[in-house]
């Protein structure tokens, strides 16, 4: 999979993208992200990306033309960033704007998103884009929660791990990721299941104190306990 970001402020990207699990899945070729810093599109001397809204009213909106260019260009491979095991050019790349108007961003989305080749994660700021970019450009809008952040950068790293972590190979366990797919389900009743506790050594501190059924060697037993939080239900064997 590549994964290409859209964002006024790339630099804030280099830490979360060179650490731990993302790190290693470009490393190891399972993923290819690039950073693009969108003045690269703007076209005037001042590289102007913003502009105050139509009609009046605080703060700046992104520019439709800028954006537009900046997936264009990266839509035809034309961009001076190509990677070697880059997308072919038959493919065809998934948009998203990260913003507060869109859907509310879960697990089951970033397995459909998972299933893509290419992601363009276009990083709203500011007052947010021009509606244009949500009309004409973007093929789905996304949120990752009912709050507001200084801009979709957070965001976008959000979406970037928690759909890095789904690709085949990345993560050395995949009984993690079935266990976690369990976690994310929910009843009839839209009750979430929970994923059972975790403890480790040792196996008392300050007396606060491990589960018996865990210590207890009864496989039987232990997976009733674990299968009682992901139906929701947890049993009483302590």
């Amino acid at each position: 999979m590549r994964i290409d970001v859209l964002t006024l402020f790339p630099e804030m990207f280099e830490g979360p993208f060179s650490e731990s699990i993302l790190k290693r899945a470009q490393e190891d070729e399972k993923i290819e992200i690039l950073v693009h810093n969108l003045r690269d599109w703007a076209e005037d001397k001042h590289r102007t990306t913003d502009l105050p809204p139509y009609g009046g009213g605080p703060g700046m909106v992104m520019k439709i033309d800028v954006i537009d260019r900046a997936v264009e260009e990266i839509k035809t491979g034309s961009t001076s960033e190509q990677i070697p095991n880059g997308p072919s050019s038959d493919e065809k790349p998934y948009v998203v704007l990260m913003d507060t108007k869109g859907s509310v961003y879960n697990q089951g989305k970033a397995v459909e998103l998972s299933r893509f080749d290419h992601l363009i994660l276009i990083a709203g700021h500011y007052e947010g884009v021009d509606h244009r970019v949500h009309e004409h450009v973007a093929d789905e809008v996304i949120s990752i929660g009912e709050y507001v952040l200084t801009g979709g950068e957070i965001p976008a790293m959000v979406v970037v791990d928690s759909v890095v972590r789904l690709l085949p190979g990345v993560l050395g366990n995949a009984e993690s990721l079935e266990e976690e797919s369990y976690s994310m389900m929910t009843d009839s009743a839209g009750e979430k299941s929970l994923e059972y506790p975790q403890y480790t050594r040792p196996e008392e501190y300050k007396g606060w104190k491990v589960p018996e059924v865990l210590l207890s060697g009864d496989h039987k037993k232990i997976e009733e306990w674990r299968k009682g939080y992901f139906l929701g239900r947890p049993t009483g064997i302590k």
